[in-house]
């Protein structure tokens, strides 16, 4: 099973690029659909906390889902195989890059990446809003919360802190409403 995690997690952390949130598809393919560690709803727990920690999402993802199927094992298992494919990658391009960085080929190689980085992450906020029963409510706030970003320059963290006070107050009225 550690051999396993860290193979799963090593492939995620070769073959994505963009971070965290481009590797959401990915991840959620190996662990929800192919190898079934988690289910659908677990897994959006997991992303909600992953985003919530301090450090990298995707780090942070694979800590947890590791120390779920094996313990502190599985979880040191499931960070290396995350972080030394990008590790490799950036020492490998350190000792390189320095020498073509002005070569119209390795140019055109980084350009071409970008796009395929827009969409996994588009693909990712996709998936996560098909199931997590997004609401057209839901949908108002998300669109607002981008503009605001967007447009009036507002930090993330502090819409964030919003949306999460936001929500215990609605949801200590909803509860005592049914009460």
């Amino acid at each position: 099973m550690l051999f396993k995690l860290f193979i799963t997690f090593f492939k995620i952390g070769a073959f994505t690029f963009g971070g965290g949130y481009a590797m959401i598809p990915i991840i959620q393919e190996e662990v929800v659909d192919k190898n079934k560690w988690l289910e659908e709803d677990e897994f959006l727990d997991v992303i909600a906390i992953a985003q919530g920690s301090p450090g990298a999402m995707a780090v942070n993802t694979s800590i947890y889902i590791g120390y779920r199927l094996n313990g502190i094992k599985g979880a040191l298992a499931s960070l290396l195989g995350t972080v030394l494919p990008s590790f490799l990658i950036i020492l490998l391009v350190a000792t390189v890059f320095f020498q073509y960085r002005n070569n119209p080929i390795i140019e055109k190689v980084f350009l071409g990446i970008r796009p395929a980085v827009v969409a996994l992450i588009a693909s990712a906020v996709y998936k996560l809003m098909k199931s997590s029963k997004f609401t057209s409510g839901k949908l108002i706030v998300s669109l607002l919360t981008v503009l605001a970003i967007v447009f009036l320059d507002i930090s993330p963290i502090y819409l964030i802190l919003i949306g999460g006070i936001s929500a215990i107050i609605y949801n200590k009225k909803k509860l005592k409403n049914e009460e």
